[in-house]
């Protein structure tokens, strides 16, 4: 037994086990010059200009090369020409200029020309679908933040091209996150370079949109992309009118102002639950209108609302229009001093016809709260 224990157990020879594929990755080297050097090797070939060519030989060499291990290196090579060293300079190695790269645009950089550029790397994502997350996780963001490190030119071609990759949907508005960053916000580079991103997407793509986008994106306030000195929606309003992007300016104001009106409602209402004087509540809207004004016409519908809200209509329903009137008949002398001309005067008696229509228990209200003694105004309105 112990002899046969002692012998050698049979054995295959000259067969090789192979290793997993992802265990053999997992083992290599990082190499991030050889890969430049092997994606080099296939966008040589490829005469300037030719963008359907370029898009065709980086989809050949994803199937060569390891995209998904060099995805920053690769969209550094395509984005700003080459390898980038941590803190934003390039690797200094004596490598070319990537022969494909945004930077070779032609100057001074048009939206018409960078989305030729763009289509070569939408074409290279729909392709390699895996390539979509490190773009706007990792490389937008970095590059974005040493954006300062580049040339007027180069910046404003970056800039362009992340407006334009944000817009087709190729990446997040979370990137713009980095142009937040002190050393870029104190020169006023932020702003400037957000500016070039919204024109860029606001050429194919609505207001409303890029509202939806920096919504997801998590983009709430831009006033944090101007210096801490200049944090002011009326500079911001001043700077985007100033740079023919009124429709900025303009979605800026109705966000600001959704918000000044949402506080003034539920301080109307809570200042009526108290029972506080008429005379209480219209100085404090004076106030209010003296530190952030609203335009006439939004005023008046916030103070109907702040002030209706406070009104308990669970009465029985023969007694809703005694009690409509009672309460319009209450609340109007806060109305009176705000309710000046015939715009604001018809854009209140909108409010109230919506309002009526929306509660089903007053809309038979509707006419005699217009003829109320207070509410005198909507009566000569009507009647021009």
């Amino acid at each position: 037994m112990s002899q046969q224990s002692a012998a050698s157990k049979p054995s295959l020879s000259g067969v090789r086990i192979k290793a997993r594929k992802r265990a053999v990755q997992a083992q290599a080297k990082h190499e991030p010059t050889v890969f430049r050097d092997q994606l080099y090797k296939h966008l040589e070939t490829v005469p300037e200009g030719d963008f359907d060519s370029f898009a065709t030989q980086l989809v050949q060499a994803g199937a060569q090369l390891d995209f998904l291990k060099y995805a920053d290196g690769l969209f550094e090579i395509i984005l700003v020409g080459g390898l980038l060293q941590p803190g934003g300079s390039y690797v200094d190695d004596g490598a070319p200029v990537s022969p494909f790269t945004i930077f070779n645009a032609k100057e001074p950089v048009r939206v018409d020309e960078m989305k030729k550029y763009i289509e070569v790397l939408n074409k290279l994502i729909r392709r390699y679908k895996y390539l979509q997350k490190p773009l706007e996780d990792n490389s937008l963001p970095a590059l974005l933040q040493y954006i300062n490190r580049w040339s007027p030119a180069q910046r404003d071609k970056l800039s362009i091209a992340v407006g334009l990759l944000i817009s087709q949907g190729l990446a997040s508005a979370s990137c713009l996150s980095s142009l937040s960053k002190d050393h870029l916000v104190k020169n006023d580079v932020s702003i400037n370079v957000l500016t070039l991103i919204f024109r860029a997407y606001l050429v194919d793509q609505s207001m409303e949109h890029l509202s939806a986008t920096l919504k997801r994106g998590g983009i709430k306030d831009l006033l944090q992309f101007f210096p801490p000195n200049r944090r002011e929606g009326k500079l911001l309003d001043e700077h985007f009118k100033k740079e023919n992007l009124p429709q900025v300016a303009n979605w800026w104001s109705k966000k600001q102002y959704a918000g000044i009106k949402a506080e003034l409602v539920k301080e109307l209402t809570d200042m009526c639950e108290r029972e506080e004087t008429t005379d209480q509540i219209i100085a404090t809207i004076k106030a209010r209108q003296e530190e952030t004004p609203l335009p006439e016409t939004e005023l008046v519908g916030c103070i109907w609302q702040g002030l209706m809200a406070s009104v308990d209509w669970s009465a029985r329903p023969d007694q809703i229009e005694g009690l409509a009137l009672r309460e319009v008949g209450k609340y109007a002398p806060v109305l009176e001093p705000f309710c000046n001309g015939a715009k604001t005067e018809v854009s209140l008696i909108n409010v109230v016809q919506v309002y009526c229509y929306e509660d089903t228990r007053i809309i038979k209200a509707f006419p005699q709260i217009l003829k109320v003694h207070r509410l005198a105004c909507f009566s000569r309105t009507i009647g021009q």
